[in-house]
């Protein structure tokens, strides 16, 4: 077997962009794929990658325009792009099978994939990562297709000339992080911060993360495309949804019953990064799935 290392950082091809992973683990036990959300980086699984790296080769992907991720030169954030790169990261790794656990983004992102490709997911975890049902979606019966598309191209437009926030410090950037989510240590915030910013020609600090990640993409699936593919899914699936989250348990809407082979865990005293919010729990669970 091979020596036990981590994290190590690599780089992949996908539509002409270069990404970037962190590499934990053994590269002969088998494959376990990290993938976080939104404007978040591969760095914010540093402690659930130091606690499975002994059984598993972990790989925790940037994504595009995320992290150390090299941005798409025309702001293309869509999930099919999302897919697309998830699919050739695993294509390039060269396995058959793969357990991947996804957060938020990262989960919408691992779900299609999963009911794209259900022989190749061993065991899925999902946190907080699923496509809201037709009637939660911003917007929806109150405007026109038109009407979202051309709101787009504004707010598209708008975001090309918008200056990415500066902090005078990384304590100031670990004190927004800490804003953002109170349930973060203050070891945990700067762990983010420290990994998610980089330093600007002037001597401020800025978030890695690409402006255009702030426009939101218009949907390219129908409820009932989705539908199709959620139903397509034959792995093992852990659905995991904190209590103080502003995300919607999927008990509650009717998304729970679309996923057949899906259980869910809700989790007290915990927001959306339920993983960092009750950490020591999320790895009891993790692991207890695992080696079922």
């Amino acid at each position: 077997m091979s020596t036990i290392t981590g994290p190590t950082s690599n780089r992949f091809m996908s539509q002409r962009l270069r990404l970037n992973y962190a590499e934990w683990g053994d590269r002969d036990a088998p494959l376990l794929i990290l993938q976080h959300g939104g404007r978040d980086h591969c760095r914010s699984w540093d402690w659930v990658a130091r606690e499975l790296m002994r059984d598993w080769r972990i790989i925790c992907p940037d994504l595009r325009g995320h992290g150390d991720s090299e941005w798409s030169p025309e702001g293309c954030y869509a999930l099919d792009a999302y897919v697309y790169d998830f699919a050739q990261l695993i294509h390039t790794l060269g396995y058959d099978q793969a357990t991947i656990i996804g957060h938020s983004l990262g989960g919408n992102i691992a779900t299609r994939f999963t009911g794209l490709y259900p022989d190749k997911v061993r065991k899925f975890i999902n946190i907080e990562g699923l496509d809201p049902v037709e009637s939660t979606q911003p917007d929806k019966g109150k405007s026109t297709p038109a009407d979202r598309l051309r709101a787009w191209i504004e707010t598209k437009r708008e975001t090309a000339g918008r200056m990415p926030k500066r902090y005078t410090s990384l304590t100031e950037a670990c004190a927004r992080m800490k804003e953002v989510n109170g349930f973060l240590t203050l070891e945990q915030a700067r762990h983010l911060t420290v990994h998610g910013t980089t330093r600007n020609e002037d001597g401020t600090w800025s978030w890695k993360y690409d402006n255009y990640l702030h426009v939101w993409q218009i949907a390219s699936l129908t409820p009932e495309m989705l539908n199709e593919i959620w139903a397509a899914i034959t792995c093992p699936v852990l659905l995991l949804y904190g209590k103080d989250s502003f995300a919607v348990s999927p008990a509650i809407d009717g998304r729970l019953e679309r996923l057949p082979t899906a259980r869910l865990i809700e989790y007290e005293n915990a927001g959306h990064w339920l993983h960092h919010d009750q950490f020591d729990r999320f790895m009891a669970d993790v692991k207890t799935f695992l080696a079922e």
